[in-house]
C-alpha cells in the first residue's frame, strides 16, 4: 500500500486535524508515563514548523460514551505544553459551538487539544454525523495514532472520508516501515518469539510468516497448548483444549517448511500464581498434576537466547510468563536482555507492543532494541498480513 506521508502535504496556513494516541496513564491528575506523548512529538513539530495550526484529537481510557472527569485529557495538555515548549489550549469538548469558536480563532503555530473523543458514543460507533462535526474543525487530516489504526472509529475513518483522504504521521510511517521489513524481506536468520496466553491470537501470525522465518520460539501460556499437542501432561497450566489440534497442525507445518519450532524444555511451576514462594523448575514433560506453569525455565531461556543471538531479525510478541509477578518474570526479562544483546550484534529487533513493550520497558531495555511498537493489537494485525482500516481510509492506498 502506498502511504501518503507528511512530505506530500500542503500544510502552510492550514488547520490540521491530527489524530494521535495520547491514551496514557493518569495518576493523581498527572501523566504517569508520557511515552506515547513523546512518540508523536516529531509529527507535531513537523506540522507546526511548516506554518500550520494544530488541532489534536485522542481518546483516553474507556468512558463508554459518557463524560468521566477522571478520563479528561487536561493532564495530557499540560504535559504536551511542556514537551512542545508552547501553550496547548485545552478545549472543553471535542465538538460543539465553544470548540468551533476556539478553533476558528487559531493562527499558525497554535495548538488545541480536543477533549476525550470517547466521551461521545459517536466515536466508537463510527457515526458519520460525529465525524462530520470533527472534520469541520480542520482542512487536512493526519493520522499518527498507530495503536487504533485497526478500528473504524469516527476519528480514524470518518474524518478522512469527509476531508477527502489524509496523510500518515511520522510515527505511523516508522511503525509501518519496521513491520514492513518483518513481513517483507527480513534479514535471515529470522526468529519469531511468541508468548502470551492464547494460541488462537497467534495462529494467523504463524501462518503468514511460516515461509519467511527460520525459527519460532514459543513461550507463555500458549506454550502449554503446544506441549499438550506433543502428548505431554501440562497439569493445571493454561490450556486451550479446542486449539490442541491446531497447535499440532502448526507444528507439522513448521516441520514441512524446515522451520525450527522450539518449545520450552523446562518450566517454572507453582500451586497458584500467588504462591511464588513454592515455585520450582521442572522438565516440561514432568509438570505435577496439581501445579501450573507460570514461566519458562532457565534451560529454555538459554536455548531461546542462543537462537536469538544467531538471528539477523527478531520479532517478539507476548511475554514468556506471568511477568507481572516475581519469580515468574525471569523468562520475560531474560528475553528482553537477549534482544538487547542481539541488537548490539547488528540484528534488527522489533518488539510488538502491548505486554512485550511493557516488559522491555520495565527491564530497562526499551532503548536497546531496534524498535518498540506503540500498538500491540495493531502489531498483531500487521504480522498477520492484515490491512489496517484506518490507513485504507487515507484514500490513496
Amino acid at each position: 500500500m502506498i502511504r501518503p506521508s507528511l512530505a506530500e502535504a500542503d500544510l502552510s496556513g492550514r488547520r490540521i486535524f491530527l489524530r494521535a494516541d495520547l491514551n496514557v496513564p493518569i495518576e493523581s491528575g498527572r501523566v504517569a508515563d508520557d511515552t506515547r506523548i513523546r512518540a508523536v512529538i516529531p509529527t507535531m513539530t513537523t506540522i507546526l514548523g511548516r506554518g500550520a495550526a494544530l488541532v489534536v484529537a485522542s481518546h483516553l481510557g474507556r468512558p463508554d460514551g459518557r463524560v468521566v472527569p477522571g478520563m479528561s485529557l487536561a493532564p495530557v495538555a499540560e504535559r504536551l505544553s511542556e514537551l512542545l515548549g508552547r501553550r496547548v489550549v485545552m478545549a472543553p469538548d471535542c465538538v460543539g459551538k465553544r470548540v468551533e469558536s476556539i478553533v476558528s480563532a487559531m493562527k499558525p503555530g497554535d495548538v488545541v487539544l480536543l477533549e476525550n473523543l470517547r466521551f461521545h458514543p459517536g466515536e466508537e460507533a463510527g457515526d458519520p454525523g460525529f465525524a462530520g462535526e470533527l472534520a469541520a474543525l480542520a482542512d487536512v487530516y493526519v493520522n499518527d495514532a498507530f495503536g487504533t489504526c485497526h478500528r473504524a472509529h469516527a476519528s480514524m475513518t470518518g474524518v478522512p472520508s469527509v476531508l477527502g483522504g489524509g496523510y500518515a504521521g511520522l510515527l505511523v510511517m516508522k511503525e509501518l516501515d519496521f513491520f514492513g521489513r518483518a513481513t517483507g524481506s527480513p534479514g535471515r536468520p529470522y526468529t519469531l518469539l511468541l508468548g502470551g496466553a492464547k494460541v488462537s491470537d497467534k495462529v494467523p501470525v504463524i501462518e503468514n510468516l511460516i515461509d519467511k522465518v527460520d525459527s519460532i520460539l514459543v513461550g507463555g501460556g500458549m506454550a502449554f497448548t503446544f506441549l499438550a499437542a506433543a502428548g505431554m501432561d501440562v497439569g493445571r497450566s493454561l490450556l486451550e483444549k479446542e486449539m490442541v489440534g491446531t497447535a499440532a497442525m502448526l507444528a507439522a507445518k513448521a516441520r514441512d517448511a524446515g522451520v525450527d519450532l522450539v518449545l520450552p524444555v523446562d518450566v517454572v511451576v507453582a500451586p497458584s500464581p500467588d504462591d511464588g514462594a513454592s515455585a520450582v523448575t521442572v522438565p516440561s514433560d514432568a509438570i505435577p498434576p496439581d501445579q501450573a506453569g507460570y514461566d519458562i525455565g532457565p534451560l529454555t531461556l538459554a536455548a531461546f537466547s542462543s537462537a536469538i543471538a544467531r538471528s539477523r531479525t527478531v520479532v517478539w510478541n507476548g511475554p514468556m510468563g506471568l511477568f507481572e509477578k516475581a519469580p515468574f518474570d525471569a523468562g520475560t526479562r531474560g528475553m528482553a536482555a537477549a534482544l538487547a544483546a542481539a541488537t548490539r550484534l547488528g540484528a534488527v529487533t522489533i518488539v510488538g507492543g502491548g505486554d512485550s513493550a511493557r516488559a522491555v520497558s520495565e527491564a530497562g531495555f526499551e532503548n536497546d532494541v531496534s524498535f518498540v511498537s506503540t500498538g500491540g493489537g495493531v502489531a498483531l494485525k500487521l504480522l498477520q498480513g492484515k490491512e489496517l482500516v484506518a490507513l485504507k481510509a487515507l484514500g490513496r492506498g
